[in-house]
Formats: C-alpha cells, sequence, structure tokens
C-alpha cells in the first residue's frame, strides 16, 4: 500500500513539474516578441503607400501642398526604415533562430536587445507617420 501510495505521489509530482515547465515555456520568447511587433506592422506599409498616393495628389508649391510633401516624405522614410530594419534583421539572424526557436548564443542574445528596442523606436516612427498623414488628408 505505502509503495503504491508513493508511485502515485512520484507520479503526481512528475506531472506536476512538467505542467510547471509547459508554462514557463508557453511565454513567449524576446524573438516572438520582436517578431510579433514586426508582424503587427507589415500590413501598415500597404497603409502607408495608399497615404503616399494620397498626398502625392496633393502636393504643390502652395504653403498646404508643402506639408502634404513634408507628409509624404515622413511616410516614406518609415517605409524606408522598415526595409532597412528588416535586411538588417535578416543578417543578424537566421532562419531557424528567427522562426524555429533555434538557441542564440550570448552574442546574439545582445544583438537581440538591440533589435528589440530597434523595433520599437520603427513602430513609433512608423504609427507617428500614418497618423499625421491621415490627420493632414482629414483636416484640409
Amino acid at each position: 500500500m505505502k509503495k503504491l501510495l508513493l508511485i502515485i505521489l512520484a507520479i503526481s509530482f512528475s506531472v506536476i513539474g512538467c505542467k510547471q515547465e509547459k508554462k514557463q515555456s508557453s511565454e513567449p520568447s524576446k524573438m516572438e516578441m520582436v517578431m510579433a511587433v514586426h508582424d503587427s506592422l507589415m500590413p501598415k506599409m500597404n497603409t502607408i503607400t495608399k497615404l503616399i498616393g494620397a498626398l502625392n495628389a496633393k502636393v504643390d508649391s502652395t504653403e498646404t501642398g508643402m506639408q502634404y510633401e513634408a507628409a509624404k516624405k515622413d511616410l516614406q522614410a518609415a517605409h524606408k526604415s522598415m526595409m532597412d530594419w528588416m535586411q538588417s534583421f535578416g543578417e543578424r539572424f537566421d532562419h531557424e533562430e528567427i522562426l524555429n526557436g533555434k538557441e542564440l548564443s550570448e552574442e546574439k542574445k545582445e544583438l537581440l536587445k538591440e533589435e528589440e528596442e530597434n523595433v520599437k523606436t520603427l513602430k513609433q516612427e512608423i504609427n507617428t507617420s500614418i497618423e499625421n498623414a491621415e490627420l493632414l488628408l482629414n483636416e484640409k
């Protein structure tokens, strides 16, 4: 009877331990968080393209036209920043690290911290340029 009780307890603790390990691993990794920001920004590239077209049609030599030009340049810069960030990120990390959770070296972990900050800055640049362009188009 005692042996059976010990076996049941051992199995129970083993199962609980496994569940706790799964809970820890179910939290997104830093790579997954960086990629989630990237994935949230990708659809905005289409928005940027549409806004550039709408602004371009309104650009002229007047003061208002120059505001449209400035907003268009901000959008173009944000778009370029996204393309540059993706290229740089792809040069720093390989497919296995990005998509399959391959273990990162200590050096790569430091690079990922940099990229996390870079993508946050990129997000701010993209969102601000879109918001400003939409405001300008809606008020004029």
